[in-house]
């Protein structure tokens, strides 16, 4: 049986869907959400297409999801933007991944939002997720120029309510083997390396490579050529070749070591394309993964191998991704989640907000 209200959050979650938001395209959603969060006599933050909203006083508690959607997949048979709910179900373009975090959040930030909790919560619905994590990147520093002490976070991504308590970082990587042009019939006459071949033997030999002992919860690190180019015309041998290398990384061995791992088992040049995404952990002793556990004690605690904003918060502030929806639906055709994941996914939400208010009033007792 439903609750008061929560006919409300599932009309939010279908006009969200309704409403396009490819990412670079989220004004729309952002202005939806601004609204319906001033309807009910809320404040909201405008960082761009970014929307932030506080309430209450204390540390705070973040709950952070994402407005924009990848562009529609090939193999559509309903209308991506349709919003239509079928036997409980809404099909849509993020229906799943991850409005149905974005509604359910919202919703318990404003059912929570009047109650005396002990703890500043934060709302932040941002932009560019998908692509760049610039949303979320300006929501924090927005908080932190408010001086707001940011106790933990929770990122709303479809994890069925389960609770990712571990999350790979990523590292882009180059790898750049060098050679000589020269004709492709005289090359071996004239002693041209070739950087393909180079390329190769480098490629090969990463398989050797010792990257640390499996972490506990999320398993090795791993490394993945995605990407492979070489050579400008069929007839000349290639002066460079490279690949693009797709690392996941975790606690275990910092991704600085990672790398000159990796250098010192090729020949070629390794590059870092991109750092920005380090591994993260929650600490097992955290009140937010005590809340979090109390809210749902049946959750499946696991280590996940995808990114999340969570990659970004600073340093010792614990963090979870947990959401209503289902991974394996995201990006797919005919994306669907059911209504009553989101009206899950909204007492979840308010469940652990409660919970992580009384552990710091537990913490502080102690303390005093």
């Amino acid at each position: 049986m439903r609750r008061p209200g929560e006919d409300a959050v599932l009309d939010l979650h279908r006009r969200l869907v309704a409403t396009p938001s490819v990412s670079g395209s989220e004004r729309a959603a952002a202005d939806l959400v601004t609204a319906w969060l001033e309807a009910r006599g809320l404040r909201a933050a405008r960082l761009g297409d970014t929307v932030v909203a506080l309430a209450g006083s204390g540390p705070l508690l973040l709950l952070d999801s994402h407005l924009d959607t990848v562009p529609p997949a090939p193999g559509w048979r309903r209308d991506p933007f349709g919003a239509e709910a079928v036997g409980g179900r809404v099909y849509g373009l993020g229906a799943n991944d991850a409005k149905a975090s974005v509604a359910a959040m919202t919703a318990a930030f404003v059912a929570l939002a009047g109650e005396p909790l002990g703890l500043t919560l934060g709302l932040a619905l941002v932009a560019g997720e998908e692509t760049r994590s610039h949303g979320t990147r300006d929501a924090l520093d927005h908080l932190a120029a408010g001086r707001l002490p940011l106790a933990a976070a929770v990122f709303g991504e479809p994890t069925g309510l389960d609770l990712a308590v571990a999350q790979k970082g990523l590292l882009v990587l180059e790898l750049a083997a060098a050679g000589r042009a020269a004709h492709a019939a005289h090359a071996q006459k004239l002693g041209a390396p070739n950087a393909a071949r180079r390329l190769a033997r480098d490629l090969v030999a990463l398989d050797g490579v010792d990257l640390g002992p499996e972490h506990p919860v999320l398993g090795p690190v791993t490394v993945e050529p995605t990407v492979v180019a070489a050579g400008s015309a069929r007839n000349v041998v290639p002066a460079e070749a490279t690949a693009v290398l797709d690392v996941r990384t975790t606690p275990s061995l910092a991704p600085a070591a990672v790398v000159e791992r990796l250098r010192g088992a090729v020949a070629g040049e390794v590059r870092i394309l991109s750092d920005r995404f380090s591994p993260c952990e929650t600490p097992a002793g955290s009140a937010l993964l005590a809340a979090a556990r109390a809210a749902r004690p049946g959750a499946r605690e696991y280590g996940s191998a995808t990114l999340s904003d969570w990659a970004l918060l600073p340093a010792g502030v614990p963090g979870l991704k947990a959401g209503p929806g289902v991974s394996e639906r995201s990006h797919t055709p005919d994306e669907y989640v059911l209504e009553s994941e989101v009206l899950d996914g909204a007492r979840f939400y308010e469940a652990l907000a409660r919970a992580f208010a009384a552990e710091l009033g537990r913490g502080a007792e102690g303390a005093a």
